[in-house]
């Protein structure tokens, strides 16, 4: 049993006082009984954050900050015959222009559903195959676009952008400069687009932009053992610090309880910790009888362990 949890940790000082105000009883009595192992990361501009690092150090992939194949691992799940394609994860998005900057929603709360999204894909689909690009749609939040441009892009995770300003994040570099323009041609396009008038009549989130992530051709390699637990995802990224303790809580009183239960009938078990700079995976301690025991009684507290990450 192995359990991944992203977003364990936040760097604000709400925070932290978020963190500290936690009683974490089953963390506690996992960190009783587990060693750290691997240490992933460097720090919060990282394209690629803790969490997908972990996910794919787990799954044997080979690339740098950005260039790992988030993408074409999603496409296959989704039934595409992903090939020798390099692939690209377009998940639709909106863009809120404010007056010093643009910041990029959570794609989770335009709530789009699979007859708006094919619509939304089927009017930008042109401007894509135009420039070569075979665009495969895969589900309301997952578009698919392969190209040779996309072999070795690196582009930043989306989890880096949500609630962010885009331009610190955009894709640089000669190989971006077309995937520029058609993120340019695609905000006039949508622009106008009877979908999004409808919505935005309704009081949602317009669709106008999209964001390009994961580059790369697929590799093999799968960790069905480690389980992602992405509860903490939605309230963090929404600076929601009440309900980012609530799913604490939850995680605590659920998932860890029963990698406590299974390491205390002698199993292995492995927990990795992901917050904005690093993760931190733990595995079963070993050794003397009295070396364990030892740690029982003198291991670290479940948040200067967070503070960390």
């Amino acid at each position: 049993m192995h359990l991944l949890v992203p977003f364990a940790s936040a760097l604000s000082e709400a925070g932290r006082h978020t963190l500290h105000d936690l009683k974490l009883t089953n963390l506690d009595r996992l960190l009783a009984r587990v060693v750290p192992v691997q240490r992933l990361g460097t720090d919060e501009y990282s394209l690629t954050p803790p969490h997908e690092a972990a996910l794919a150090a787990a799954r044997g992939w080979q690339g740098g900050a950005g260039t790992l194949p988030f993408a074409a691992h999603a496409a296959r799940g989704d039934g595409i015959d992903v090939q020798d394609l390099a692939w690209g994860l377009l998940t639709p998005t909106h863009w809120h222009v404010g007056r010093d900057q643009i910041t990029l929603a959570d794609p989770e709360a335009l709530q789009l559903d699979a007859a708006q999204s094919r619509d939304l894909f089927d009017a930008v689909r042109d401007l894509f195959e135009s420039e070569g690009f075979a665009l495969v749609w895969g589900a309301p939040l997952r578009w698919y676009a392969a190209h040779e441009s996309l072999v070795e892009l690196p582009c930043a995770s989306l989890d880096r952008v949500v609630g962010r300003n885009v331009d610190r994040w955009l894709p640089a570099g000669r190989e971006a400069r077309l995937l520029r323009r058609l993120q340019n041609e695609v905000q006039m396009l949508l622009h106008d687009h009877p979908i999004n008038e409808a919505r935005e009549a309704q009081g949602r989130l317009a669709v106008n932009s999209f964001w390009l992530s994961g580059c790369g051709r697929w590799q093999a390699g799968e960790a069905p053992e480690v389980e992602v637990d992405a509860r903490l995802r939605a309230p963090l990224l929404s600076e929601d610090w009440a309900g980012w303790a609530e799913a604490w809580r939850a995680l605590d009183a659920g998932p860890l309880a029963r990698l406590v239960a299974a390491a205390a009938r002698g199993e292995a078990v492995g927990l990795t910790l992901a917050g904005d700079r690093f993760a931190q995976r733990f595995d079963t301690a070993t050794g003397s009888l009295w070396s364990r025991l030892g740690r029982r009684w003198r291991h670290p507290a479940p948040a200067d362990v967070l503070e960390t990450l």
